[in-house]
């Protein structure tokens, strides 16, 4: 018996800000960020929008798109760095949107007796809801489960990660039917706690802090999306994980260079090239080619058998990418689904064809493992339509954009927008201070 994805689904923010208008006003050059790392348009939430409302809009559609019982579900588990709340789950919120919309077909609560739960690890936190999920229907063959991975990749005004955010969500459903994708059960794994990026919780003195209410503590925590992070340190991070997890995956496997069967190498994309620029040194440790020095490290890079292998193995993958940005826990599902579709878009038929993965969350851990592309792909990806949906969404000004990212908007700036949406934030009952209320425009 095989298990893996049976169906896929995702959703993209409604608006966008096309990357050269930042790099202008940040007094960029527009070619560092487009030809330099792969961005050509940011993704990013309306004011209407959240890691709930993009999780709810992708596992409706998943629902919808594959005439799915929503009653045959049995768990759904959430991969996410960007929760409302710590305590109650982003995914109790999707769960309870997309429950009211099916009620007119299938009853009250048809997730009354679904597990449902958050997974938290930066941006792997989705692979490993899908590695959880895997193992449940393993043991459960006759089960089904739904993986969201949903995200807002937000950071300060004029940093040097703003370029890079993006957002949105992708939704799998996991099954003994994998009529998308088989996935073996070798996980190759590699963890080390490290601060390369991370969302603490910031004290301030109460007295610094206009307006707060006399009842707080002296000192107060406050959370915000905004991270903590050493860009470079970062990046040699995800390099070291990556690298200690393909090596744990061979030890598992016993195959000596396993990406060379892989049709595509799927990545964490925290911009479009990341995956290519990090990839050079396990593909230098697999070549035997000299890696040490920063010159031999930029004549791997700029080979021609390296830049042959980017095109056939991994350019794809990125295109999603570069018009959406840094989807955290989606961005890896998401650049699977753009190597998909591109081939689906082309006529090429990847029946049977393995496909790697390569996921990564800082703090830091990485996963590696690998499926198989079912005869039944195409059926699964034909409703997709990544690509031609990306065409409507609509295109900010940079000043829009501005206020939307310090909320100091109170109106949606697609007023029209149908599906999901936040109404209302509870402020004056003080027992539900903070609930968040959704409906839905059809």
């Amino acid at each position: 018996m095989s298990f893996g994805i049976e169906a896929a689904s995702y959703y993209v923010p409604s608006l966008y800000l096309e990357i050269k208008d930042l790099a202008e006003k940040r007094g960029i050059e527009p070619a560092k960020l487009e030809k330099g790392l792969g961005l050509h348009k940011m993704g990013f939430p309306d004011v209407h929008e959240d890691a709930a409302t993009f999780a709810a809009e992708a596992l409706l559609k998943l629902i919808k798109d594959y005439t799915i019982n929503p009653r045959e579900i049995s768990r759904i588990y959430l991969g996410t760095e960007s929760a409302l709340d710590a305590a109650k789950p982003t995914a109790s919120y999707a769960m309870q949107m997309v429950e009211k919309v099916l009620e007119a077909e299938f009853g009250e609560r048809v997730f009354r007796n679904c597990d449902v739960v958050d997974m938290t690890f930066a941006c792997i936190g989705a692979v490993d809801a899908l590695h959880n999920a895997l193992d449940f229907v393993r043991v459960n063959p006759d089960k089904k489960a739904v993986v969201i991975a949903s995200d807002y990749a937000k950071y300060e005004l004029a940093s040097s990660g703003e370029y890079t955010q993006g957002g949105g969500a992708v939704s799998l459903l996991i099954s003994s039917n994998p009529d998308l994708l088989e996935i073996e059960n070798h996980w190759g794994v590699a963890t080390d706690s490290v601060f390369d990026f991370f969302k603490p919780r910031r004290q301030y003195k109460k007295e610094d802090l206009s307006g707060a209410p006399e009842a707080f503590p002296d000192k107060i925590e406050v959370f915000t999306d905004e991270p903590v992070f050493d860009g470079q340190y970062s990046n040699q991070c995800y390099q070291d994980r990556i690298r200690e997890a393909y090596q744990h995956y061979k030890e598992i496997t016993g195959e000596e260079k396993p990406y060379d069967k892989w049709r595509y190498i799927v990545f964490h994309l925290p911009y479009a090239f990341h995956g290519k620029r990090v990839f050079t040194e396990i593909y230098s440790l697999e070549n035997e080619l000299p890696y040490g020095t920063p010159d031999e490290q930029k004549a791997v890079a700029k080979s021609e058998n390296y830049l042959q292998l980017i095109n056939q193995k991994i350019e794809r993958t990125q295109r999603a990418s570069s018009e959406i940005g840094n989807m955290y826990t989606a961005s890896i599902f998401m650049a699977f689904l753009s190597g998909l579709q591109t081939s689906f878009n082309e006529g090429e038929d990847l029946s049977g064809k393995e496909i790697g993965f390569f996921g990564y969350g800082s703090g830091s851990k990485s996963k590696v493992f690998a499926g198989k592309i079912s005869d039944k792909w195409k059926t699964v990806v034909d409703k997709w339509n990544l690509f031609e949906n990306m065409k409507n969404r609509t295109g900010v000004d940079f000043e829009t954009y501005e206020k939307l990212h310090r909320k100091q908007l109170e109106q949606s700036v697609n007023p029209g927008y149908k599906g999901f949406g936040l109404t209302f934030i509870e402020t004056n009952n003080p027992v539900l201070n903070g609930a968040r209320y959704y409906n839905y425009q059809d």
